[in-house]
């Protein structure tokens, strides 16, 4: 095997599947490089060291007897949102919580697969913002420039696999958290349908606009851990049908009809993109116009669908922070998103809610013309670390909206979205664009991204190492 640490999610399972490399040293390997990168990207909030090993070793066990699974031996991270048994789950926030008796759905599926769990990464607190930082755990950096945020607010999944610590990981996407990271650290990141990837036991999360999904350095990454992890409880309220997200990732997404979409939906602030985003994304356009696609510029009709955004977000919020066994320690912002919750609770979110079926009707016409939406994912590059600090709820919803005014539309849609990589600026900082489609159409997706992906080979280009992150090449 190569001594590489950036070995992708496919390839690291058919190195082990072939016995050219022990789930041992590979989960050891992992383990060190997390631990050594603690005090430069600080991607993870619980790390399972000796627990993580002996599974690994169970694993060599298991495929010295000829066993196959698909992820057998390989290392991958969750997000400190999704339960793990024996770790509490405090999504990003002081204090301290009982440990997880039992593992989440999405954890429980990882396991049935192989995969060892080898720790949490961060996320900022209750998944609220697009910066991972917080009193918790400190901030987490952005491999490609420590001086940056990752994003969020699955930002230490994204720190965690664009450093090459993990092959691939699992995040949450309530408003772009899957998105945004994946795009500040050139990665690729899946937001499924609602309910393709459960999030039992917090079914239906933030009033349905969260989901879990995949971040990966490619698409075949990403997809195959979306084959993994995807599928109900039976207590979901949400059942999509499968998918064969790793069939799409193979096959040939046609001819297309894309439109590009500048513009974002109404927000607080009057917001352009970034002009190194506007370049970046402009020249994928381009590329998927030289692959044969027909692409124009046409713009969803967002309407008012910010209306629907907020009482579902806050309420979500003041649900998911009524678990935390100490309120007094969350941030003063994450308070006051809880009083505007309770007040927005009850018939304003139902109402809320019952505008998604003409939001579906007036936002999906798009579709009756095009068959995907190419859009920025960011309106702007990775913010440095602090840029948040001190600011009060007012001015930093203005400045994430100003950021980022181009995921959270479709969260509250429930239908999918692919972060692909864009490119880098100018001071070397990544930024993505976002293919959108209506529901259920993660498979045409998946293709035209891996098509994509084929063409512009991102998976070449990786962040400088930290030296902290330089140590001896795996055992074979």
């Amino acid at each position: 095997m190569s001594t590489d640490d950036f070995g992708g999610l496919a390839e690291l399972a058919g190195e082990l599947r072939d016995g050219h490399i022990t789930s041992e040293s590979l989960v050891a390997r992992a383990v060190e490089r997390i631990e050594a990168s603690q005090s430069t990207i600080n991607a993870f909030r619980w790390v399972r060291g000796e627990q993580a090993l002996a599974e690994a070793r169970e694993a060599d066990r298991r495929l010295a007897a000829g066993e196959r699974l698909p992820l057998l031996g390989v290392p991958i991270a969750v997000k400190d949102d999704t339960d793990v048994a024996g770790l509490p789950t405090l999504f990003g926030c002081r204090g301290e919580a009982q440990p997880a008796a039992v593992d989440g759905e999405s954890a429980r599926r990882l396991r049935a697969a192989g995969a060892v769990i080898v720790g949490k990464t961060n996320s900022c607190e209750l998944g609220q913002w697009p910066f991972t930082e917080g009193p918790a755990f400190g901030a987490t950096r952005n491999p490609w420039s420590t001086d940056h945020t990752p994003g969020g607010s699955s930002g230490g999944s994204a720190a965690a696999v664009a450093a090459g610590l993990v092959p691939a990981a699992l995040g949450s996407d309530g408003a772009g958290s899957i998105r945004i990271p994946s795009a500040w650290t050139h990665l690729v990141g899946i937001k499924p349908q609602r309910g393709r990837v459960s999030l039992h036991p917090y079914s239906d999360a933030f009033q349905g606009l969260a989901v879990n999904g995949p971040l990966a350095r490619t698409v075949a990454d990403a997809a195959l851990l979306l084959d993994v992890v995807q599928g109900p409880h039976a207590q979901d309220l949400h059942r999509p049908d499968a998918v064969d997200a790793s069939a799409a990732a193979r096959r040939d997404p046609g001819r297309l009809r894309i439109a590009l979409a500048w513009r974002p939906p109404l927000t607080l602030t009057r917001t352009a993109p970034h002009p190194e985003v506007r370049r970046a994304v402009t020249e994928l356009a381009e590329a998927l116009a030289a692959l044969g696609h027909h692409v124009e510029e046409a713009r969803p009709r967002y309407g008012l669908i910010g209306l629907a955004f907020v009482p579902r977000a806050t309420s979500g919020i003041a649900e998911i922070a009524a678990l935390h066994p100490e309120p007094a320690l969350l941030d003063p912002r994450t308070r006051n998103a809880m009083r505007s919750g309770r007040r927005l609770g009850g018939r304003v979110v139902r109402a809320a809610r019952a505008r998604e079926i003409r939001q579906h009707a007036r936002i999906g016409a798009i579709f009756d013309t095009y068959d995907v939406v190419l859009a920025p994912t960011t309106a702007a590059p990775p913010p440095r670390i602090g840029t948040f600090d001190g600011l009060g709820t007012w001015r930093t919803n203005a400045t994430m909206a100003a950021a980022c005014p181009y995921a959270w539309p479709w969260n509250v849609l429930g239908w999918p979205g692919v972060n692909v990589p864009a490119g880098l600026t100018a001071d070397g900082l990544p930024v993505g664009a976002q293919l959108l489609g209506p529901a259920g159409s993660e498979e045409k997706l998946i293709s035209l991204a891996a098509q994509l992906e084929a063409d512009r080979r991102w998976y070449e280009k990786r962040p400088p190492a930290p030296a902290t992150l330089r140590s001896a090449p795996v055992e074979q």
